[in-house]
């Protein structure tokens, strides 16, 4: 259920050369949760009017520390942006009032499915972050299988690569591909790939019936792949979408 509360800033991380990571205690009376998956909603005070920006929480449930329920988020940077220049002056100790969770962008409790086709754009990758301890567990216990496929312009754009390549390499069952836009670097590492994510669906042997795929980030990738995929035979009710609209 979703309800009103403070962030508190503990710590700002840079990420890539246009996006910061923030690490936030939760201020609330009430108790919160939220699921792998969901979102939060900043509220922003200007020029007498509230506005609200909705962020991905990029840290798993289990993060919860033993004094305060932690979130974690990234956000990029948008020259003027109204929730871009406040975050990015943000001091540590100094607060935002939010309001979450929301959002059905989850792990659903259904029966799994032969594999998860997560696929992210930029900071749309950051649901998928959320999910790694829950996917992890998973692929420990179940006949599963998980691919993770992250579409950037370049290595230097990329989001939380070595956390999603540690994944891989601990799960047998588990894949990573980090997809170029602009081209392959000179000296690629095994999950590099040239392309946008959409070139490489047809290498993934599509299974209609195994799979279930997570879309999240541009909206353009979102909606070319879904139809992508429902051209490869995978019905839209196995394709979740969560697309991510840029706000002044």
């Amino acid at each position: 259920m979703a309800h009103k509360f403070k962030l508190n800033l503990q710590q700002k991380i840079k990420l890539s050369t246009n996006t910061e990571h923030f690490v936030f205690t939760v201020d609330s009376t009430e108790d919160f949760a939220f699921k792998a998956g969901q979102f939060i909603s900043l509220h922003i005070q200007s020029e007498g009017k509230e506005h609200r920006r909705n962020y991905s929480i990029a840290n798993s449930p289990e993060s919860e520390t033993k004094d305060a329920m932690i979130i974690e988020m990234a956000m990029s940077y948008m020259p003027n942006g109204l929730a871009s220049t406040i975050l990015l002056d943000l001091k540590q100790g100094e607060s935002l009032d939010a309001s979450g969770p929301y959002g059905q962008f989850v792990l659903k409790d259904e029966v799994l499915p032969q594999r998860y086709l997560l696929i992210g754009t930029g900071t749309g990758i950051t649901p998928y972050r959320s999910m790694l301890p829950t996917l992890g567990h998973l692929l420990e216990t179940m006949p599963l299988k998980v691919v993770i496929m992250q579409g950037v312009r370049a290595r230097e754009d990329l989001l939380y690569a070595d956390e999603f390549a540690d994944f891989a390499a601990a799960h047998p069952n588990a894949s990573f591909k980090a997809c170029y836009s602009r081209g392959i670097p000179a000296d690629p590492r095994d999950y590099e790939v040239a392309g946008y994510v959409q070139t490489h669906l047809e290498k993934l042997q599509i299974n209609p019936t195994g799979d279930i795929a997570y879309l999240c980030g541009n909206p353009l990738m979102v909606d070319e792949t879904f139809h992508k995929l429902q051209e490869l035979g995978i019905d839209r009710a196995h394709i979740r979408r969560e697309k991510y609209i840029s706000s002044k």
